[in-house]
């Protein structure tokens, strides 16, 4: 839900900075809202005034708003619930449809009304359909108090004004999610033509139904997801437009394959501000690569990358760990993290760490037993963790909001799998046996990557002295030999 009023200053927008427990989004600043459950297809069936487009959706920010800020829009504007009928729909909401229907909590529709529609970009393999719904409740001195202390979603609440709200994101002062931001761009541009009159903006938005038109993890970083064959359940790999959105930018990993991510790419380009200035590769894994021949006919720029990435890839400019990448009123540093791959390159900046395969937004993150190295992937990722980045942009899934915990869970499985494959060796024994014993916690685990990860455990500790391969199986080097 879009909620706005008449601020003193302006069209104000309400957003709630979302728990840091939250799976979507956690410690990032939203808007209200949920999705749709069968208490909201009953109450469209039961309630004739949630009748007309969208009436699901509709009933589902109703019952939202009651929950969440325990307001409820009615013909004469917002009204705050009662506290014990908010209690009763937050612990069940199958509640709400009773004490609608018991006259305890108002159901008017008529000043709600669908803004845009956005679907979820393919970062796993399902989509949603999000509806963004509107309300503009008048002047701020008539918007009720909301109390937050009920519901457990949100720990904090501004309502400020669109441009606020983006200069402090392009500041990297607040985390803003995704579609938000895109959407308050939209309100902006709008109500710039409409002398700020946010009833006529939400009418002329809702006529065009705008999409999607590009999306920003952050100020600067623009991802563009691209199909590839990669590891499942990822299917794409996250190209990143990275650089100053009106100066030089570059193009991170462009990895398409097919004519279609091409002109994906080509298209983001075209709307970007900016001038781009060379595309960069992270490592040369071909879900990270693309058809170089495509690439070099849609974009004649330079290409950059590590050392090693040059030995299959010609680049004309080589990247040295420490050193930094000026791209308009924006800077990257170079950090060559090998682990995953030999020359594997992220790049840390105010909005935070390019992280390439060191962590992923969806699945896991294997390290290939003959380039990779396990013992130094850790070293690697424990070395990200003391920069502290503001956010974690990876090659496959979503931006993460909490980098210092997701390294640490990482780091943490990592040295967990990496005792148990130690401690799964007993006598003589084959890869099979230790890979069964050490992934025994996981049956649902691929039998030929549990294999594979084992591998890349056994050449660390062998690299330690800890282990030894022998012609009839792995031993440890305190057991004797047969």
């Amino acid at each position: 839900m879009t909620m706005t009023r008449d601020g003193p200053n302006g069209v104000e927008v309400l957003l709630g900075l979302r728990a840091p427990t939250m799976a979507a989004f956690p410690s990032y600043w939203a808007f209200p809202g949920g999705g749709v459950s069968r208490v909201d297809a009953a109450a469209v069936e039961q309630l004739p005034t949630l009748e007309g487009p969208q009436a699901k959706t509709v009933a589902c920010i109703l019952r939202e708003m009651c929950e969440e800020l325990g307001l409820a829009p009615t013909a004469h504007g917002l009204v705050a619930l009662d506290g014990e009928v908010r209690k009763e729909i937050i612990q069940d909401k199958a509640r709400y449809l009773p004490l609608a229907l018991e006259g305890k909590v108002p159901h008017t529709r008529s000043s709600i009304n669908v803004l845009c529609h956005r679907i979820t970009p393919p970062f796993g393999p399902v989509q949603f359909d999000n509806a963004f719904l509107h309300y503009h409740a008048g002047r701020a001195t008539d918007v009720p108090e909301i109390d937050l202390e009920p519901q457990t979603e949100f720990t904090d609440l501004m309502w400020e004004q669109p441009t606020v709200i983006l200069a402090r994101w392009a500041a990297h002062e607040i985390k803003v999610a995704p579609p938000v931001v895109t959407l308050l761009m939209e309100i902006e541009r709008t109500l710039a033509r409409t002398e700020r009159n946010m009833p006529l903006a939400a009418k002329d938005i809702a006529k065009r139904l705008p999409g999607r038109q590009s999306i920003l993890f952050a100020h600067g970083v623009e991802v563009v997801p691209i199909k590839t064959a990669t590891l499942p359940p990822a299917d794409h790999t996250n190209a990143y437009l990275l650089g100053d959105p009106d100066g030089e930018f570059v193009l991170v990993d462009p990895a398409a394959h097919l004519r279609e991510g091409m002109e994906d790419l080509a298209t983001a380009v075209e709307r970007h501000n900016g001038t781009l200035v060379a595309l960069l590769f992270t490592h040369s894994h071909g879900d990270h690569i693309g058809d170089l021949g495509l690439l070099r006919e849609a974009f004649d720029v330079p290409i950059w990358g590590s050392e090693y990435t040059s030995k299959t890839v010609k680049c004309d400019r080589i990247l040295n760990d420490g050193e930094l990448l000026t791209l308009g009123k924006t800077e990257w540093e170079v950090l060559i993290t090998p682990g995953h791959h030999p020359g594997h390159v992220c790049l840390l900046g105010d909005a935070g760490l390019i992280a390439g395969d060191m962590v992923a937004g969806i699945g896991t993150i294997l390290i290939p037993p003959h380039t990779g190295d396990m013992q130094v992937y850790l070293e690697q990722l424990e070395r990200l963790k003391q920069r502290k980045p503001h956010l974690l942009f990876p090659s496959h899934g979503p931006v993460i909001a909490q980098p210092t915990k997701v390294f640490e869970r990482y780091i943490h499985h990592r040295q967990a799998r990496h005792q148990r494959v130690l401690e799964a060796i007993n006598g003589t024994s084959t890869l099979s046996s230790i890979a069964i014993k050490a992934y025994s916690d996981t049956p649902d685990a691929h039998p030929g990557l549990a294999e594979d990860q084992t591998l890349s455990h056994l050449l660390a500790h062998q690299r330690d002295g800890l282990v030894e391969q022998r012609p009839d199986g792995w031993h440890r080097i305190d057991s004797p030999q047969v």
